[in-house]
């Protein structure tokens, strides 16, 4: 009998897990530094066999390349209660109000617990102009963001 509930918790676990990994996960995020607060959306669009997963923060995907450099979601990792993304972008060398900076790198990991809602963000920053202002390095910080409902779900 015993072996029957665990085998019956499983396949429940399991099809739930895979019920998430195929749905848009929506989030609320807030970011609070210092005496400013900013919200968002962030969408979640898993992978499918025919196409990668997306990230898009109100809306705006973050897939993007213009004449000023590139960033690409690199993976999204669904692991209930966990999200993980992994972003990386770079920089083109820029000119800006007359000085010039070199070309620069980003790489962000973003770890969500849809559980408690934090999220956790890890980047390490090199050259460009993010280098030059605050610094080379690696940056942490937390914001919170709770699941929402799915605007196509219906009620």
């Amino acid at each position: 009998m015993r072996l029957f509930k665990i085998l019956l918790v499983s396949l429940l676990s399991a099809s739930s897990f895979s019920a998430w990994a195929l749905e848009e996960i929506h989030l609320h995020c807030k970011r609070y530094e210092k005496s400013y607060t900013e919200e968002y959306e962030m969408k979640i669009v898993p992978a499918l066999a025919n196409r990668k997963a997306k990230v898009y923060l109100d809306e705006r995907d973050l897939d993007r390349s213009d004449e000023y450099g590139h960033q690409l979601v690199k993976s999204v990792t669904l692991a209930r209660p966990k999200i993980v993304i992994w972003v990386e972008a770079s920089f083109a060398p820029e000119v800006v109000t007359g000085v010039s900076y070199p070309a620069g790198t980003v790489s962000t990991q973003i770890s969500i617990d849809t559980n408690t809602g934090k999220l956790k963000k890890t980047e390490r920053i090199q050259g460009g102009i993010l280098g030059a202002t605050m610094g080379d390095g690696t940056r942490f910080s937390e914001e919170d963001c709770l699941l929402s409902p799915s605007p196509n779900k219906a009620k």
